[in-house]
């Protein structure tokens, strides 16, 4: 009786990983087709057939295609949190921004599919209606974040220089992704870095 209940256990976690890989499939494909297609461009039913899968499971998972970009933003903006977390004890602020510019370089070169979708998702009037609350959230967060860096290093425009800094980023990013084809990247991180650091 034991040996069967293991078993069963043993293939209910096995069913659940299968299940989690599934969902972790779709978010995958449904973020590379969103980033080379556009959102509206992108049917659900070209994500089922890349993943192999039946419009059911992603109606199970995400209930709708909003649904499913919804959570592709929630996912990315983890992501951003993750590749941001440093710990404000052993770093001075200074320290603490060349490490966030080390991030975005890396990641922005090593991730040109994940720039890219945050970059259409949030330009896109119809994309940026959906995920309006998002945004707002995320650009609380990045903001804020820049702003505890910068109020150690200039207090008193420590607002004025994250605003600066952050679309300083997203040109860097745009420009990059979308607009020059021999964008000399490495330079501009040397440069930016000798302007902050």
């Amino acid at each position: 009786m034991h040996t069967f209940a293991l078993t069963v256990r043993a293939v209910s976690y096995e069913q659940m990983q299968f299940v989690m890989d599934k969902r972790q499939q779709l978010l995958e494909i449904a973020t590379k087709l969103f980033s080379e297609r556009g959102y509206e461009n992108t049917p659900l039913s070209a994500v089922c057939e890349t993943a192999n899968v039946s419009k059911g499971l992603i109606s199970h998972h995400f209930k709708s295609k909003d649904g499913l970009l919804r959570e592709i933003f929630i996912s990315t903006t983890k992501m951003i949190i993750e590749m941001n977390r440093n710990d404000k004890t052993i770093l001075s602020a200074k320290g603490r921004l060349k490490d966030l510019l080390e991030s975005f370089f890396t990641q922005l070169e090593a991730d040109k599919l994940f720039f890219q979708f945050n970059l259409n998702m949030m330009v896109q009037p119809n994309t940026r209606q959906i995920l309006d609350d998002l945004i707002k959230e995320r650009s609380s967060y990045i903001l804020n974040a820049t702003k505890s860096i910068f109020s150690e290093i200039d207090p008193e425009n420590s607002t004025v220089l994250s605003y600066m800094f952050i679309a300083e980023l997203d040109g860097i990013a745009l420009n990059y992704l979308g607009i020059f084809q021999d964008y000399p990247l490495e330079q501009i991180k040397n440069h930016i870095m000798k302007k902050y650091i």
